[in-house]
């Protein structure tokens, strides 16, 4: 069995142990088709092992915290999906362009108070970053969470992720790629 394999034979036994806040009960996975749909929504591939996630263990409610949100639909209970999120988050970059939102940067699971815990879907390894808006501008509103979701998969797994209450709280390092990434000139 690769390792792959392994998380997510750790991941679907864990989300089917545990309810993030706000959710009854695990939804169903979804079908190929549905994140074909996602994805000609998006205009992007999700990684690998982000679509197996939802392919295989379930349409969010598992995860860090408040879990995944739903990918493509939402359910009764009116959780955003990760696709209307990302387009109502580009919408809004476009509006203000001090706050643009940088493309391919896919929110998957909210942290409360704006926050959202995001996967680089243009990184090869999937880096999964930390927004943070409360932080007063789009420069200082970017983390790296994990270099890989791998990674953050197994600091949630393993409780060692920042947001832990064991954990030592360790700063998160600031996302360096996010005026390249939306083509913002550094006026400072």
């Amino acid at each position: 069995m690769t390792e792959i394999e392994q998380l997510l034979v750790r991941v679907c036994a864990q989300a089917h142990n545990s309810r993030p806040w706000g959710w009854p009960s695990l939804p169903e996975p979804v079908d190929a088709a549905t994140l074909a749909r996602a994805e000609s929504a998006l205009g992007f591939s999700v990684p690998p092992l982000l679509a197996a996630l939802y392919l295989r263990i379930g349409d969010g409610g598992f995860g860090p915290e408040y879990g995944l949100l739903p990918l493509l639909d939402s359910p009764p209970s009116g959780e955003p999906s990760v696709v209307a999120q990302y387009l109502a988050h580009r919408e809004d970059g476009r509006k203000d362009p001090d706050w643009p939102w940088p493309d391919g940067i896919l929110p998957i699971s909210h942290w409360g108070c704006g926050m959202y815990a995001c996967v680089d879907c243009r990184a090869p390894d999937a880096t999964v970053l930390l927004f943070e808006p409360n932080a007063g501008d789009a420069d200082h509103a970017w983390y790296v969470d994990a270099p890989t979701l791998t990674a953050w998969l197994d600091a949630w797994l393993d409780g060692t992720g920042w947001y832990d209450e064991l954990n030592d709280g360790t700063d998160l390092e600031p996302w360096t790629d996010f005026r390249t990434r939306t083509g913002m000139a550094r006026t400072s």
